[in-house]
């Protein structure tokens, strides 16, 4: 007997919600009870008046899984909208990341060098050290760490994911 497990997709939700005290903790303790993964988690918030945020959570699973989470993640009481920007057509994803490199010598104008083609920007600088900062997409950022290992690597700090949909309408 085979089971025939179901492909598993990556996901961005868009989830706007009232901006209270415990909201984070209910809608990762959602994901938590149901052992479901979030990849990427970002809050913040976006109105004037400071009552309304923005959490965008990548996560993987089934079509089922993802639909499911969807709904439940409706029925909690402070959240206005649940938009799946992954399900609703073409949207922006982009990520900002501080790369520290230590080095000196070649492996130093090598990091300087890929920075450059890299748009990453120096934000910080010793004589024997580089915080750059990187926004773009997760493979771009991705590829800019795998390459700064080589030459040095010591630390790492990621934002996490921030996605909207491409065009005049809002999600």
């Amino acid at each position: 007997m085979h089971i025939k497990e179901a492909q598993s997709e990556r996901h961005v939700l868009a989830i706007t919600v009232d901006n209270e005290a415990g909201i984070l903790a209910k809608i990762a303790g959602l994901f938590t009870a149901r052992g479901y993964n979030i990849d990427s988690l970002t809050v913040a918030d976006i109105s004037t008046d400071h009552e309304v945020s923005r959490i965008t959570i990548v996560t993987n699973g089934p079509p089922a899984v993802i639909d499911q989470i969807h709904a439940q993640l409706e029925r909690l009481v402070p959240v206005h909208k649940v938009v799946d920007l992954t399900e609703e057509g073409p949207h922006v994803e982009r990520e900002l990341a501080l790369v520290k490199v230590a080095g000196t010598g070649e492996k130093r104008v090598e990091a300087l060098r890929l920075a450059d083609i890299f748009r990453a920007k120096p934000v910080d600088t010793t004589t024997e050290s580089f915080i750059f900062e990187i926004t773009g997409a997760p493979e771009k950022i991705d590829s800019f760490v795998g390459l700064m290992r080589e030459l040095g690597l010591v630390e790492v700090g990621r934002t996490g994911i921030v996605g909207m949909m491409r065009g005049a309408e809002g999600a």
